[in-house]
């Protein structure tokens, strides 16, 4: 049977450093915290040099979902709804914030120790390992 990667042995540092990384990985995420700053009346995002607002990109949805609902084969109609739909989530993104929550530098050192120890430990396990000398006595 062959170890982690097609090469020999390595299997259990494979094995550990997968649970390390996941581990840390998990805890990294766990302790960021997202919040947004999507408000009525507030830029979404610049064009330009003027600030696009919700209420600027519903404008053109309204007007896009009434020509579809008149049409649905009319190109326009459909460009201005999907072309809103994208504006908004991309302003909801652009907005987004990540913070770290309030932690001590133990629990922060600790979350890099198993992702970056277990990302080495899982690539280690990749290589190909020297074979263990027989120790039987001939």
């Amino acid at each position: 049977m062959r170890g982690a990667g097609g090469t020999e042995g390595g299997i259990g540092e494979f094995l550990l450093g997968f649970v390390m990384l996941v581990g840390g990985g998990y805890l990294f995420l766990d302790s960021v915290q997202v919040r947004t700053g999507f408000h009525w009346g507030m830029a979404l995002f610049d064009m330009g040099g003027v600030g696009v607002t919700t209420g600027m990109v519903l404008i053109p949805f309204m007007i896009g979902v009434g020509m579809v609902f008149y049409s649905s084969k009319n190109p326009i109609g459909w460009l201005l709804t999907v072309g809103a739909i994208i504006a908004l989530i991309f302003g909801v993104i652009a907005r987004t914030r990540l913070e770290f929550e309030r932690m001590s530098l133990f629990s922060l050192l600790m979350i890099l120790v198993l992702m970056v120890g277990g990302a080495g430990l899982l690539l280690r396990g990749t290589k190909q390992h020297e074979p263990k000398p027989d120790r039987r006595v001939r």
